[in-house]
């Protein structure tokens, strides 16, 4: 059967859909399916969106608690195994750390001292009052952000209407994280780049994968440089700056909402990184600040 290939702008980027099928029309009608999906997702999650859960919720911090569907309690009990398994470092409140870092800013700055210290003190997920049915934020100011799982999720989900329409051969791609639905026609696998984090274009390294997925978290797609020292958009939520010992962490797992927060954990974990993935037993490869290759998940380019 033929490969279609259907391109959809969606979460701020370009994103890519490829299908083995028997025909277009069929294609095109699983590709409509989980486009639809990806951009619900989107819109009931974004942080910028006036009337998304997100928004509620954090519109709603020191106030009343916000009701709950399943869906977005499902996520938030995901969002707190992975604050449990990080010692604290993955934690869906410091996407309000953004007040303070603007990595658009023209010519860059860094952040006021006292300003970061105060915005530190809003982030802590362990005082969020929450369960199935409800979610609290107790102080005014506080904020959660489902931008560390909410597009893996979203590439999760795509990948689920597209098996359970019968296709078993092709790929999830949004921006990068990438989820497979089943070999080539031909069996063989897909070759994945994972990109060069300090070469535009470029890649660094492939992995074979026919079914599971990946995603990278890196230090190259928003930043900004100060006297030579390179400041990422990955912040460490207990001082509040940016993480420094990895250019990019690109992992393999079953689903991509494991690969994309088993990622940015090792980000955030430094040099315990390396032993917390050969503990959580994915496959991955780790790109340290010194541009040096660790893992073995990948064929090099």
């Amino acid at each position: 059967m033929p490969l279609f290939r259907f391109s959809f702008r969606a979460m701020a980027a370009q994103n890519e859909l490829q299908l083995v099928a028997p025909d277009e029309s069929a294609a095109r009608r699983v590709a409509d399916l989980a486009i639809a999906d990806v951009q619900r997702i989107e819109t009931k999650y974004s942080r910028y969106l006036d009337d998304s859960i997100t928004t509620r919720i954090n519109r709603a911090a020191g106030k009343e608690p916000v009701a709950l569907d399943p869906e977005t309690a499902a996520l938030l009990n995901y969002a707190d195994q992975c604050h449990s398994l990080s010692g604290g470092l993955f934690d869906i409140t410091s996407g309000v750390l953004r007040r303070v870092w603007d990595f658009k800013r023209k010519p860059p700055q860094l952040p006021d001292a006292s300003a970061l210290a105060a915005t530190v003190a809003l982030v802590n997920w362990s005082s969020v009052e929450w369960e199935s049915k409800s979610i609290r934020l107790p102080s005014a100011g506080m904020e959660i952000d489902f931008g560390g799982i909410g597009k893996e999720y979203a590439a999760d989900r795509a990948a689920t209407i597209c098996l359970e329409a019968g296709v078993r051969g092709g790929l999830v791609d949004l921006a990068g994280d990438v989820r497979a639905l089943g070999p080539q026609e031909s069996g063989a696998p897909w070759r994945v780049g994972i990109s060069h984090p300090r070469r535009e274009r470029a890649v660094i390294a492939y992995v074979q994968l026919a079914t599971g997925a990946i995603a990278t978290s890196g230090d190259y797609e928003r930043f900004f440089e100060v006297a030579g020292k390179r400041y990422c958009h990955i912040l460490d939520p207990h001082s509040g700056m940016p993480v420094t010992a990895w250019q990019s962490v690109s992992v393999v797992a079953p689903l991509c909402v494991v690969a994309g927060s088993c990622s940015t954990i090792a980000m955030l974990l430094g040099k315990k990184a390396l032993a917390f993935l050969r503990g959580q037993h994915v496959a991955f490869v780790a790109i340290a600040a010194d541009g040096s290759i660790h893992g073995t998940a990948a064929e090099k380019q």
